[in-house]
């Protein structure tokens, strides 16, 4: 009976040192990048015109700007004429000032 009893004990034991081996991912999965580093990357990345970019320049190289709000703001300087000031931006409808902070350095007016 205690010979049963140690033999049951070593087997789950092994058991489930196997199960844990196995389970256990071999290799460490890949990181996501952090949102900093992805700012840093389209930080550096030269200046945008207000006035020539088209729509899928603004999408690419603004933070926080997507296909709807390049789209608004394309429409915005064919109705209106060009952009004298990176504040008209403003007028821009789904253009917030804390959106227009984070870009403002990304932006010029030629």
């Amino acid at each position: 009976m205690q010979n049963t009893y140690v033999s049951s004990l070593i087997f789950a034991f092994l058991a489930s040192l196997s199960v844990a081996t196995t389970a256990a991912p071999s290799a460490r999965p890949e990181a996501p990048t952090p949102i900093s580093a992805q700012i840093t990357k389209t930080e550096q990345s030269a200046k945008v015109n207000l006035n020539a970019a088209d729509a899928e320049t603004l999408r690419r190289d603004l933070f926080g700007i997507g296909a709807a709000k390049a789209k608004a703001i394309v429409a915005f300087r064919e109705s209106n004429g060009p952009f004298t000031a990176v504040d008209e931006l403003l007028e821009v409808k789904g253009i917030g000032k804390a959106l227009l902070e984070k870009n403002r350095d990304r932006l010029v007016i030629n």
